[in-house]
């Protein structure tokens, strides 16, 4: 389902409230939503707040970073349909394949099989989604996230 610019900016401004209100380190961390078209989700944290000993980004921080963007897709996929539902992480892996040095893009692609119609019933969703993280246009680090919501 398509968003509109006006629908998309609110949307993004209440989940970013929403974290830094329900998971306070994404405040810390700076994550920042940056582009929801129904399909398509990005997310970016600077370096600065995130960075560890070697100067490039803490792999919590990417890790939380990835998680943060599945967890916001879904979100706003239950916003955009008008469903609520609990959003839980039940199974994850990621693979760190270079170091970020720059503030990261991360995106996910909502999945065309994903349904959200057993929420409508009291029921849960699972979904699983592939999120990626890009540094200067190079592919950084990818998650799998089992992500469910009831």
């Amino acid at each position: 389902m398509k968003t509109d610019s006006t629908m998309t900016a609110r949307l993004l401004l209440e989940l970013q409230q929403t974290w830094h209100q329900t998971i306070p380190v994404s405040q810390f961390m700076q994550v920042t939503p940056v582009h929801f078209d129904g399909d398509q989700f990005s997310c970016t944290a600077p370096i600065a707040p995130n960075i560890n000993l070697h100067q490039t980004m803490f792999a919590g921080s990417i890790y939380t970073l990835m998680t943060l963007t599945g967890w916001g897709m879904l979100w706003l996929q239950q916003r955009v349909h008008g469903v609520e539902g609990n959003i839980v992480l039940a199974d994850a892996h990621i693979r760190y394949i270079a170091p970020i040095t720059q503030a990261p893009q991360v995106s996910v692609t909502w999945p065309e099989s994903a349904s959200l119609d057993a929420l409508k019933t009291g029921g849960k969703v699972k979904v699983t989604l592939e999120v990626q993280l890009h540094c200067a246009d190079k592919l950084c680090a990818t998650f799998t996230g089992l992500y469910v919501s009831y």
